[in-house]
């Protein structure tokens, strides 16, 4: 009879997560002195452009330094694939994935398209970055149904200004054991009432690489995928619920790949 020695197996050893444990924590605390630093870098700047709505396009450009000085600065190398599908003279409804605060960064890098943020309101709470959050984004408050169209129809006259927008269509960051979280309908039927192109982004790293846990994650490269626009202004008829199940397998398919 052959003896089972599964038994006497040692489990392995898991010593490195607590030696790195420290090491992850200063990390985080090192990204929002990072967040600080990069503000302090363009705050004449966007001190000033964010004073009059209509200069708004000149904010966006110093925004998008900040972005970048975040993150090179935490230790991430971002990579953005398929830029090149982005026409710079069109507005965009886009939308991405998100599971991660450096996805924010990695959206004002991959596109250079001036647009605006619809986000929660409860990011308009942090020190000094709050300050410009709140008031040159759009901010929404997910427990209140007349916010929820009150930010509607901000998004509308934005576009109609010229503006894009990005909306992160899961509506809030799922558990990290999901891949990707089921769409609510805004960002769609904001497409299709204002026949605006939906603009698909994967971030099929930045969950890994720096999730919302501060025990896990660690620098490296970010990559963002820009998916072929999916043209909604060229549809006479478009279902909004067609719509979302699209862009959802579009990105889903972006989060599976390699990159």
């Amino acid at each position: 009879m052959r003896k089972n020695n599964n038994s006497s197996k040692k489990p392995p050893y898991n010593g490195w997560k607590w030696f790195w444990l420290p090491f992850r924590l200063l990390w985080r605390a090192w990204f929002y002195i990072s967040i600080f630093i990069a503000i302090i870098l363009v705050f004449p700047f966007i001190t000033i452009f964010s004073l009059k709505p209509e200069w708004y396009k000149y904010f966006f450009r110093f925004e998008r330094i900040w972005a970048y000085v975040v993150t090179i600065l935490t230790g991430f190398i971002p990579v953005v694939k398929n830029r090149h599908l982005i026409d710079r003279k069109k507005q965009y409804i886009i939308t991405a994935n998100h599971t991660s605060m450096m996805d924010i960064m990695m959206t004002l890098i991959a596109v250079p398209n001036t647009f605006l943020f619809i986000g929660k309101k409860e990011l308009a709470k942090y020190p000094l970055f709050g300050y410009y959050y709140r008031r040159t984004n759009i901010l929404v408050d997910r427990q209140s149904l007349s916010s929820k169209k009150n930010v509607y129809w901000k998004a509308a006259e934005k576009i109609a200004q010229g503006y894009s927008v990005c909306i992160y269509p899961e509506g809030g960051v799922p558990k990290e054991s999901i891949e990707l979280a089921p769409f609510k309908m805004g960002a769609f039927k904001l497409a299709v009432e204002t026949s605006t192109d939906i603009l698909p982004i994967s971030f099929p790293r930045t969950k890994k690489q720096f999730p919302y846990s501060v025990f896990k994650g660690r620098p490296g490269v970010l990559t963002a995928i820009i998916h072929p626009p999916i043209e909604v202004s060229k549809l006479r008829h478009v279902e909004e619920t067609e719509l979302r199940d699209k862009t959802y397998q579009i990105i889903l398919s972006g989060l599976q790949s390699k990159s």
